[in-house]
């Protein structure tokens, strides 16, 4: 099997579970955090809907300097954009997740910050790296939830607001 497949796969099964954490953040908490030094639910849930299209980033490019271009993250303020942010995020990168491109894999991607290198990485390694970011986040997000005490939705199974006691 093509490491195209298997990120193409991988990307719709991440999808899915993130999908289900991301329709349950309230409006009224996007400036909530749990701490003075933890990013804001908005910031948090923004980063998440953008990662998929670090995906699509990295097959098409060869890097990204921040020097050039700044990162301004897309200001959300409901959940109903953030699941139209984190779609057009999946859909960029699943056009790019084909077979066509599996030769692309092997090619470098270098994130960079002027001349300080952040990340020299294969495009095959900027997709794994995305999709563990992903996961990451999402887990970081459903203790955001716990702690707001919003029931979490199962993830790799159910979660222990599903399981019957």
């Amino acid at each position: 099997m093509s490491l195209i497949k298997i990120f193409s796969k991988e990307l719709e099964q991440e999808s899915v579970s993130t999908r289900k954490m991301l329709k349950i953040v309230p409006d009224d908490k996007y400036d909530w955090r749990p701490h003075p030094k933890s990013m804001t639910i908005r910031a948090l849930t923004t980063h998440i809907a953008e990662i998929p299209g670090w995906i699509e980033h990295g097959i098409t490019n060869d890097g990204l300097d921040f020097a050039a271009t700044p990162y301004n993250p897309k200001v959300i303020n409901n959940t109903k954009d953030l699941l139209e942010l984190f779609e057009e995020s999946v859909a960029k990168s699943k056009a790019q997740l084909i077979e066509e491109n599996e030769d692309k894999l092997n090619g470098r991607w270098v994130m960079r910050n002027g001349d300080a290198v952040l990340l020299n990485l294969s495009k095959a390694e900027v997709i794994r790296h995305s999709l563990s970011q992903l996961i990451h986040h999402r887990a970081q997000l459903g203790v955001y939830l716990r702690l707001l005490d919003i029931p979490i939705p199962g993830v790799y199974g159910p979660s222990a607001d599903e399981m019957n006691h």
